[in-house]
């Protein structure tokens, strides 16, 4: 299996992972904005917020030839209002578009990111953001 499938396997196990059991669109939505947190904040200092915007925003540009309803008009330098629209977007569809869509953008960034700095390095600066949400442990539940 190739890193990239991989990647794929996983991001899609994530992100219904964190999006919950039988999610609605707004679900699937802060899932995906939250696992965008969590990869801006393991690249940033590697490629700085600049580039993080630039990878992100050419993501969006190549997920919205297949959701053109993804399309999100105006400056997209300021990431905060572009996630913010992003999550307008997700929330406002049928779950299982969003859920693609969320999807279909990760995957293109990551994969954008591997042509860029590699297979390698991209899945150490990630690793921790696949990690599954775990149940609290049994020394939190007996608190």
């Amino acid at each position: 299996m190739s890193p990239t499938d991989s990647y794929r396997k996983t991001i899609r196990i994530v992100l219904a992972d964190r999006a919950g059991d039988a999610p609605g669109a707004s679900a699937i939505a802060e899932a995906a904005i939250g696992t965008w947190q969590q990869v801006a904040a393991q690249i940033v200092p590697v490629i700085g917020i600049g580039g993080a915007n630039v990878l992100f925003n050419r993501s969006l540009h190549l997920t919205c030839t297949t959701f053109p309803w993804l399309t999100i008009p105006g400056d997209h330098r300021d990431s905060t209002v572009l996630l913010a629209n992003l999550k307008e977007q997700l929330a406002g569809r049928e779950p299982d578009a969003a859920a693609e869509a969320s999807y279909t953008l990760l995957v293109t960034f990551i994969e954008l990111l591997m042509s860029m700095i590699g297979d390698s390095l991209t899945e150490r600066l990630l690793s921790s953001v696949w990690e599954p949400s775990s149940p609290p442990s049994e020394q939190e539940n007996e608190s």
